[in-house]
């Protein structure tokens, strides 16, 4: 889920969750089969080595790691090209940090902190247009991929960038450089701070927060259609999780009301109280399925089924209030980043997963600088290496181990004195994979392209 809060230009994108995976089959063939083996005995050989889940993480292992070998900077797309944005507004022409990256259809988007948005043709490396209209600030983007269409949201100066607006472009019009084509979307919306709009792809479903008609409300995420409204009735935070919606209310003494909502049409389908120490600030509330996770300062750590009412605490000795945390919706895992580290956790409040040899150079760590696969069984991260240079790290979720290491120095020990400059200073992390490329974005906003 991507949530974008309105108020002025430092506007915060938050993302907690992930779309569920794709399902993909990995198959092997046999090598140098003998040929006097029996067939019988073959086959039943083939079968196992199929069926066994120490051969075939084995298989995955060496696949991922043929994936990224020799992985080196093929060359970088600058966002801020003199020429072409000589008629945008100084503001947008500065040349700040790359906070995004998306890639989809052969089209690369890149953000700036300054509100700048390029699209390129990743083949040609051509820049096809600047995504900005009447030079708007951009805030963030998100792909809909249910309509091949970008919706960026912005802000303006004509009300001191205050509201947030929202349009969505087909990448047809985006192709041919004619982004003002793009339709308006939530013009009914009065998206001032406190207001916000929220993209679930998970659910495929947008939902917004009118402060001034204090209304949340749920639409299609393909259509664009109102779905319903929610009053809020002293509504603290809404969380969305795989087919229902968390309404959580203001703290009273010592509990807390909680709602648990259909997120298809609203309605009603459990309510509860959860008591929570009164003095203690709360650090986060979340929902996975039918697990809530509640921790607060200098406490346990809560996992309640609400279903069940089984309450599971893990010792706060054990579990730290992260940074940021990361639902993997497939293993029923989530992954906490805290102190430049990340761990894997399962909902019994075990530890799983300590990942070896991974330092995040960034302590924010947030979804803009590492990208999870959608198999969500890979990790990509900025990291330190142990000469406390910059390097990305490409680390397997379920063992914790590092199958690549890209730096400036390749397989042969040959130094790359551009690889280094491009790893210096990395702002955010995008990984294609459908073409098998790493893209990172640089201080100076320009995306450089990591490939084999």
């Amino acid at each position: 889920n991507a949530e974008l809060h309105g108020g002025n230009k430092n506007n915060c994108l938050r993302l907690s969750t992930l779309s569920p995976p794709c399902l993909r089959q990995n198959m092997r063939s046999p090598r140098d089969i003998r040929k006097s083996m029996n067939s019988t005995a073959l086959h039943k050989r083939l079968i196992e080595r199929e069926l066994s889940s120490r051969s075939n993480a084995a298989f995955k292992k060496h696949k991922n790691v043929d994936k990224f070998r020799n992985f080196r900077l093929l060359g970088g797309l600058d966002i801020v090209n003199e020429d072409a944005a000589r008629n945008l507004s100084p503001t947008l022409r500065k040349r700040t940090r790359v906070t995004e990256i998306i890639s989809t259809k052969d089209i690369v988007f890149g953000l700036t902190s300054s509100g700048l948005c390029a699209a390129f043709q990743r083949t040609s490396q051509k820049l096809l247009c600047y995504v900005n209209v009447h030079d708007e600030i951009i805030r963030s983007l998100f792909y809909n991929e249910l309509n091949e269409c970008l919706i960026t949201v912005s802000v303006r100066s004509d009300d001191n960038y205050s509201s947030l607006r929202c349009r969505s472009t087909p990448l047809a019009w985006i192709k041919t450089g004619r982004p003002e084509a793009g339709v308006s979307l939530f013009e009914s919306e009065h998206l001032k701070w406190p207001g916000f709009v929220e993209f679930d792809n998970v659910n495929s479903k947008i939902l917004t927060y009118s402060s001034l008609a204090q209304l949340y409300k749920v639409w299609s995420m393909s259509t664009y259609e109102f779905l319903y409204s929610i009053p809020d009735d002293d509504i603290a935070e809404v969380k969305i999780s795989p087919g229902i919606m968390l309404l959580v209310h203001h703290r009273v003494g010592s509990h807390m009301q909680l709602e648990i909502r259909s997120i298809d049409d609203g309605s009603l389908v459990q309510t509860f109280s959860h008591m929570i120490h009164r003095r203690r600030k709360v650090d986060f509330i979340e929902q996975f399925n039918e697990k809530l996770l509640v921790k607060q300062e200098n406490e346990n750590l809560q996992i309640l089924d609400v279903r069940s009412a089984t309450l599971t605490e893990v010792s706060r000795t054990r579990f730290h209030t992260p940074s940021a945390f990361v639902f993997l919706y497939e293993s029923q895992l989530f992954i906490t980043f805290r102190h430049q580290g990340a761990a894997v956790w399962n909902f019994k409040g075990q530890l799983v997963t300590r990942f070896e040899d991974l330092t995040l150079m960034h302590c924010d760590c947030n979804m803009n600088n590492i990208y999870i696969t959608s198999r969500q069984d890979l990790v990509v991260s900025y990291c330190k290496d142990k000469s406390h240079r910059g390097a990305l790290h490409v680390s397997n979720i379920q063992t914790g181990k590092c199958v690549a290491r890209i730096h400036a120095i390749d397989a042969e020990g040959t130094f790359d004195a551009k690889a280094e400059e491009a790893l210096q200073n990395v702002t955010s992390v995008y990984y294609n994979e459908d073409r098998n490329e790493i893209y990172t974005g640089s201080h100076t906003g320009v995306i450089h392209v990591w490939s084999n």
